[in-house]
């Protein structure tokens, strides 16, 4: 009997040319997460099959019309088979933009389950940027496609999670060239508030962020640049005057060391790779990519479709476990609220 107060999160499988759906075989075979969510599947029976051929892990499932058809005293995972997707027809490890398309349809089809109301979030494995923008979803990322399917005005980020740190960022997937003209004192103000209001959700009470630096050495006084002194600073203290506990401009090269030592629970980078390398070098199959911001929770795992390892049975499970587990966390605090009101 699963537990009927628990949150009702879609598990997608990504990209089927990549390492997704061995991973959610993975983990509905054994029902690992049921204390967790109550999951239902999202996607092509198919592709859910395929994964349990790649991984050996075998699962019994019943097909849905949506996710408010879904019994959940059975012993069968509730699967919504949207027959969209023939796996045959896609090489496993190679770029495909129709499976991109493809794994931009599924997505959009669980995003219309949650604006019903009948899921309380979503948890997706990894899927491929590029085929996603070739195959007609005509968005950098994931998370622009979110925002523009759920008609969001306001602002939105990605944001990784590592255990208990939460990275954030000015700005994300742009070029370097053109992150360095976005950071500017208002962006860095509205990502520290960003940032603030997903950790406080997620049940920290009082954010500790620290803000890294844009040029090496923070800058050394202005040798090495003025974006310190002129922006980052200022846009720091006039953040921490309406009482956020914010501190920095730190030197980057440093920050994560003394943030991953529990000093901070999160660090605002000015650009991508700035957070993500620290990241992924401390914890590459445990971290997990959180959209912040948007009305409905969007979790997966931080690595990649790992094309190189994909059908050979040895991907780990580890980040999309963690994923479920931040979605389950956050629908739960949401449903509080909401009760509450």
């Amino acid at each position: 009997m699963t537990d009927a107060t628990l949150p009702i999160l879609a598990l997608t499988p990504g990209d089927c040319t990549g390492i997704g759906p061995e991973l959610v075989a993975k983990i509905l075979h054994d029902r690992r997460m049921a204390g967790v969510a109550r999951l239902v599947a999202v996607g092509d029976a198919r592709v859910f099959e395929l994964g349990m051929r790649q991984a050996d892990t075998p699962f019994s499932y019943r097909r849905i019309a949506s996710p408010a058809e879904a019994d959940w005293s059975a012993p069968e995972v509730p699967l919504v088979d949207l027959r969209n997707i023939d796996p045959a027809q896609f090489p496993p490890g190679k770029v495909s933009s129709e499976s991109g398309r493809l794994t931009g349809d599924t997505l959009a089809q669980t995003i219309d389950f949650a604006k019903r109301g009948e899921i309380d979030g979503i948890t997706f494995a990894p899927l491929n940027k590029r085929a996603m923008f070739d195959g007609g979803w005509r968005f950098p990322d994931e998370h622009k496609m979110f925002a523009h399917l759920l008609g969001h005005r306001g602002g939105f980020s990605e944001m990784n999670v590592l255990k208990n740190q939460w990275m954030s960022r000015v700005t994300s997937h742009v070029s370097l060239r053109q992150a360095l003209d976005l950071i500017t004192g208002p962006a860095i103000e509205a990502a520290i508030e960003l940032a603030d209001a997903t950790m406080r959700r997620a049940g920290i009470a009082k954010p500790r962020l620290a803000v890294a630096a844009l040029n090496p050495h923070g800058g050394e006084n202005g040798l090495f640049g003025r974006e310190e002194i002129e922006m980052i600073r200022p846009a720091v203290e006039a953040m921490a005057a309406r009482g956020f506990d914010c501190r920095g401009p730190f030197p980057a090269d440093t920050v994560y060391v003394r943030a991953f030592a529990g000093e901070f629970d999160g660090v605002l980078a000015m650009y991508h790779d700035q957070g993500q390398i620290a990241t992924k070098v401390h914890g590459f199959n445990k971290g997990v990519t959180i959209t912040a911001g948007l009305e409905t929770v969007f979790t997966t795992p931080a690595h990649g479709t790992a094309f190189d390892i994909v059908g050979k049975g040895v991907a780990t499970t580890g980040a999309t476990e963690s994923a479920i587990r931040l979605a389950a966390r956050i629908a739960a605090a949401r449903m509080q609220e909401a009760q509450a009101a």
